[in-house]
């Protein structure tokens, strides 16, 4: 199978910066959390990759863990790379992360210098990569001094292992805080990865949107429907096959209450009077936001991305969509 690239992939998704770096990400970026490990199709993951590609989503973004098993979503990556995509790799942005267990003994989790220079190392060679474009640190650690793990991020930008460093998972607090070391490091630290959605306001709370503004960084969204909840997947009840069925890691039943479904249905009609799929009204939600460089989906199948995609197609909101959706999520 050959993959040639729609000619037209650059002519309708917008790009945004990340702060004022030179860096751009598109509106929507494709996460492989989910779905691209051993355990899924992987022609079906060529053609997500092929499918997101072709409609200007140059981002794909990956970690050490993502699987299962662990490792397995940055081989099955590599595999799509090399096979396929190769050729186009100056047009990727590709991201992974360290943070999370990996392997057992000391060295093999958090935010030590050891276990992030390993890390790196590991992942490229699971892609099959000189180096990545963004490495994050994938969540605070309490116990490595927050300069050691800054330190080695800027190691491995200036071991040429990545162009760029990111910081996800991070409190608002503790970001202003490496961006003070960072800074002086010289760092290219341009980017934050956290969780946010019209149920999710964390970032909104603990001051880490307004810190990346404040401090001209980009921001990426992960779980910008709430596992699935802002989708039509739960509006009609909780099917067999759902997540919440299958693998209650993430999402169970107790989070689908009566008064969750309730607000569901009132932001699907909103969003029918949008002319939007609740999904794609809660990926411009976060779009509209002030500070938000793009949005992460994931995907089981190539439809879902261009389905997703078509959030860039209303962006705007009005006070009163905007109120309406507060009084009822919140």
């Amino acid at each position: 199978m050959k993959y040639t690239a729609n000619d037209k992939r650059y002519d309708t998704t917008p790009y945004r910066k990340c702060g004022e770096s030179g860096l751009k990400l598109p509106a929507v970026s494709l996460g492989l959390w989910h779905n691209f490990g051993d355990n899924a199709d992987f022609d079906n993951m060529c053609q997500m990759c092929f499918t997101a590609f072709d409609n200007g989503i140059t981002h794909f973004d990956l970690a050490n863990n993502y699987g299962p098993p662990a490792g397995a979503a940055e081989t099955n990556f590599g595999k799509i790379l090399a096979n396929h995509m190769k050729q186009y790799r100056d047009q990727m942005i590709i991201s992974t992360k360290a943070g999370y267990y990996m392997w057992p003994g000391p060295y093999g989790d958090f935010g030590s210098k050891k276990y992030l220079t390993a890390s790196i190392d590991q992942s490229l060679k699971r892609m099959g990569l000189d180096y990545v474009d963004v490495f994050y640190h994938h969540r605070m650690d309490p116990d490595t001094p927050l300069y050691e793990t800054m330190w080695a991020l800027d190691s491995i930008v200036k071991s040429g292992k990545a162009l760029y460093v990111g910081l996800s998972n991070y409190d608002g607090e503790t970001m202003k805080k490496a961006v003070e070391i960072l800074n002086e490091l010289h760092c290219p630290f341009v980017i934050n990865q956290n969780r946010y959605s019209i149920l999710d306001r964390t970032i909104e709370k603990n001051g880490i949107l307004d810190q990346a503004i404040e401090s001209k960084k980009g921001m990426i969204i992960f779980s910008p429907l709430a596992q699935g909840l802002l989708s039509n997947r739960y509006l009609k009840g909780i099917p067999e096959d759902s997540r919440v069925k299958t693998d209650g890691r993430f999402l169970n039943e107790r989070a689908l209450s009566i008064e969750m479904l309730d607000k569901i249905s009132k932001l699907n009609d909103i969003a029918e009077r949008r002319g939007q799929t609740l999904a794609q009204m809660a990926l411009s939600w976060i779009y509209a936001h002030k500070g938000i460089t793009s949005v992460l989906i994931g995907a089981s199948k190539p439809d879902q991305i261009t389905e997703n995609l078509k959030m860039t197609e209303n962006l705007t909101f009005t006070e009163q969509e905007l109120k309406e959706i507060d009084s009822i999520a919140l």
